[in-house]
């Protein structure tokens, strides 16, 4: 299923993303996609917060993987340092993306050949000069939001 979004600021993006979380049952890998401060981070706060997540959502960007406790285990993964899919495997990431919590990957652009058919891939566009988004959800399996 494909869905399409607008949202008009940060606190919209955390919304839908709460929206999102709320709808996610465990094992699910949520593919980010979107240009630098296009809203991922944004996004995922909204979703971990769904998730009962106390801690504050940071970019993973220099620790790689950031992992939250919730009614579900959180792996927040930002890959957009390594070089591709060899760097993201030696990682040890399959232990969390196939176990019983919700992986995010940020730039999940340069990995996606390492990823399963079923991954959800959230696009994020934001619109020029405007705090305006475009949220497109690609393999949704749980229905409308």
């Amino acid at each position: 299923m494909r869905l399409t979004f607008t949202t008009n600021s940060a606190e919209e993006t955390i919304a839908l993303g709460r929206k999102i979380g709320g709808a996610l049952t465990g094992g699910e890998i949520i593919a980010m996609q979107g240009t630098l401060a296009a809203g991922k981070t944004t996004m995922t706060k909204g979703i971990a917060e769904s998730l009962g997540v106390a801690d504050t959502i940071t970019s993973p960007t220099f620790c790689l993987i950031s992992e939250y406790e919730g009614r579900l285990p959180l792996y927040h993964m930002d890959v957009y340092r390594l070089d591709g899919g060899e760097d993201f495997i030696n990682l040890g990431v399959e232990d969390m993306m196939y176990g019983n919590g919700v992986s995010i990957i940020e730039w999940s652009e340069k990995v996606m050949d390492e990823l399963p058919r079923e991954t959800i891939i959230i696009r994020i566009e934001p619109k020029e000069g405007s705090t305006e988004r475009t949220i497109t959800i690609e393999n949704w399996p749980h229905g409308s939001i």
